[in-house]
């Protein structure tokens, strides 16, 4: 029979809108992993989802597994048979495993002797019989923390599930999945739509719901929908959508049937800081705020309604008095929280404890202030502006505004602290010290909030690999590998150059005391951070290989703003017409002087060259040293390797010409120490060795 396409749908209760495109995204590899393990040839693989469904549909699905010739190896024929030719047990029990007469055995040679093989044919199953398993293993497998049980069954899943459809060309494929059996009748929109809808084919799923059921069942068509007819109903208002792309997909997914309108507020909420009224119109109603042509915020928002009613200003006037409590809410936090400076909520930290071993928040704001401080030394920045935001940038977690609103904190220190009279340089800090919040969000603009961003990460990275709790697996609860990656982007983007142990060594210093020796602990932290920072090279430079980046972290610079200019340096090398000899060449040197063990204190002499080539070598190499050491100096690592790139000539012609291991010990030692001598002068840069350059 004919391929054909297969549809499957689980039909839950609402699923969890910001889960749901990762849900069905994961549904659809899954079950596409489980069907080509199961040797079932397809074509696309389409996956869609609602609030109360994940689908999946599979085009041109085979109908059956292919048969397939197996080969299985049997006793030796030795064993198998004794000396006049009768079968013995081991080839008797072989031939039955295998549902075959003995004399239906084949043999095989091979260089260790005879053997017994069974060649057999593996029927292929139907696709129909498999499918239900299928389904359920791509199901189990997917990234849902915690299941649901319901009803008397033992299955379990994110929600409870209803129904199932399971169809392969026109035809349900009988079975069960997660206890429920399956069958062609689906569910549409909970107020729109009366009764089961019946799916006769794959092809016309789309289409039936959205004709029967008003369910706009594919994902990315209904974001889009959300997305125009959201700015077109802000256009009415003579502005435009704020914040609207984090939002569209969580709107997406609270709908079946999308209908924006717009919607209005008390001016008088104006007055709230920006963020605020931002805040309480996403988080708690996942409204779009509305801004004019000059940036400031309208009265106005834009809803999306599940259903279309027949009465519209009926749902905008409901949506209206939703809201105006929750602002008033949030201009009664506004209000109180100013009474009181952020200064004096600074004994209250330490009520509150930060993490068990790690102290209060009081104690983690002591720690990043002495950290900060130290780093504005290095920096020559003001530290006593550091110092006070350091000690103020956790007081807002004290706040009414920042229980009700946690995405505010910081935001909301700064407000406060620009209320109660700080500098601005300090209020900016506080503000920006979580900056970046997430991977592609913007750096600190100012000094003291870089260092004071900078602080807080390391005091986090060191604090909880102190208490033995780094990340494992996928598991980030701490989310450590997101503060790596910003101590990486505020130190290259910034152009923050410090030595990056020396933080890891004071942050670690300054935590209560740990098992694990601070040594290891130091080498530990440090790799964290180095492991992502190769993440983040080999993501912002596609171009850029693991050979290279390992070369430039073999010197293991202590600042990353030196290893971005090593880095660069290697790359351009990588351009010059001399790179593919000079990186064999370190690759060899480095193998003559790990196979030699000498050691690093050997100096070669002019008076014992004896060859030209040697002797061509060593003059070129006195003459490198005394050019590149300024260069080395001011870190110009892209000029030091172009002139390094001239050592080509006399290098190819040493290796040519020159017998480094000979009898003579002093002449060998001598060359040895030569090449170690070379070899440590590219090393002043990247361990080249590492490359492979075709």
């Amino acid at each position: 029979m004919k391929p054909a396409d297969m549809l499957v749908e689980i039909g839950t209760e609402e699923l969890p809108p910001k889960a749901l495109r990762g849900l069905m995204d994961a549904f659809g590899q899954n079950l596409q992993s489980a069907i080509d393990d199961a040797r079932l040839g397809h074509g696309a693989v389409r996956s869609y989802a609602s609030p109360r469904r994940l689908a999946v549909i599979i085009e041109d699905l085979e109908r059956a597994q292919k048969d397939r010739h197996v080969t299985q190896k049997g006793p030796p024929v030795s064993v198998a048979f004794d000396d006049d030719g009768k079968p013995q047990p081991a080839a008797k029990a072989f031939a039955k495993k295998n549902g075959l007469d003995v004399t239906e055995l084949g043999r095989e040679k091979t260089d260790k002797g005879e053997w017994l093989v069974a060649e057999t044919v593996e029927k292929g199953q139907k696709t129909a019989d498999m499918l239900p398993g299928l389904v359920e293993k791509a199901l189990a497998d997917l990234p849902i923390p915690r299941r649901m049980r319901w009803g008397a069954g033992d299955a379990e899943f994110v929600r409870p599930v209803h129904w199932i459809v399971l169809l392969h060309g026109s035809k349900v494929v009988d079975g069960k999945v997660m206890g429920i059996a399956t069958g062609n009748k689906s569910r549409g929109h909970r107020f729109h739509s009366r009764g089961l809808i019946t799916i006769t084919r794959p092809a016309d799923y789309l289409s039936s719901l959205e004709d029967k059921g008003h369910v706009l069942a594919d994902f990315e068509a209904r974001r889009e929908i959300v997305r125009k007819g959201v700015e077109a109903a802000a256009k009415k208002a003579k502005g435009a959508i704020v914040q609207g792309e984090s939002l569209f997909d969580e709107v997406a997914a609270l709908v079946e049937w999308p209908v924006p309108m717009l919607g209005k507020f008390d001016e008088g909420f104006l007055e709230l800081p920006r963020e605020v009224v931002i805040s309480t119109l996403t988080g708690h109603q996942r409204y779009f705020p509305v801004a004019g042509s000059d940036g400031k915020l309208l009265p106005r928002f834009v809803t999306v309604a599940n259903l279309e009613s027949s009465d519209p200003q009926q749902v905008r006037d409901g949506n209206e008095r939703v809201i105006r409590p929750r602002l008033a809410d949030a201009a009664f936090f506004w209000e109180s929280d100013r009474r009181k400076a952020l200064v004096t909520r600074q004994e209250a930290l330490r009520d509150v404890v930060y993490q068990r071993g790690l102290g209060s928040l009081r104690d983690k704001s002591l720690r990043t202030a002495e950290i900060a401080t130290w780093i504005a030394g290095k920096l020559d920045t003001d530290a006593g502006v550091v110092e006070r935001a350091a000690m103020l940038c956790k007081c807002d977690l004290l706040t009414g505004m920042v229980g009700e609103f946690p995405d505010l904190q910081g935001t909301m220190g700064r407000y406060y602290a620009l209320s109660d009279g700080e500098p601005q340089a300090v209020a900016d800090a506080i503000g920006e010290h979580y900056q970046p919040r997430f991977a592609g969000d913007a750096l600190p603009d100012s000094e003291a909030g870089r260092i004071l961003a900078m602080a807080d990460r390391l005091d986090t990275l060191a604090g909880i690999f102190t208490i033995g709790k780094k990340p494992s697996g996928n598991r980030d609860p701490f989310g450590l590998r997101r503060a790596a990656l910003g101590i990486i982007r505020l130190s290259i983007e910034c152009g923050l150059d410090l030595d990056l142990r020396a933080m890891v060594g004071l942050a670690l210093e300054l935590q209560p005391a740990g098992k694990t020796p601070s040594e290891e602990l130091a080498a530990e932290v440090y790799g964290f951070i180095t492991e992502r920072l190769r993440r983040y090279c080999l993501d912002r430079d596609g171009s850029l290989d693991t050979q290279t980046f390992d070369a430039v972290m073999a010197r293991q610079p202590a600042s990353l703003v030196d290893f971005e200019l090593r880095l660069h340096a290697v790359q351009a090398f990588l351009e010059l017409e001399e790179a593919q000899s000079l990186a064999s060449a370190n690759k060899r040197i480095a193998n003559i002087l790990r196979q030699a063990d000498v050691g690093d204190d050997l100096v070669a002499r002019e008076k014992l060259l004896v060859d030209d080539a040697e002797k061509t070598l060593f003059a070129a190499l006195k003459q490198a040293e005394d050019t590149v050491r300024p260069l080395l100096e001011s870190r110009d690592y892209t000029e030091v390797l172009r002139e390094l790139a001239g050592l080509r000539a006399a290098v190819d012609q040493f290796f040519d010409d020159v017998m480094v291991m000979v009898d003579d010990e002093s002449l060998k030692n001598n060359r040895l120490a030569l090449l170690g001598e070379l070899r440590a002068l590219f090393l002043d840069v990247a361990d080249l060795s590492r490359l492979s350059i075709a």
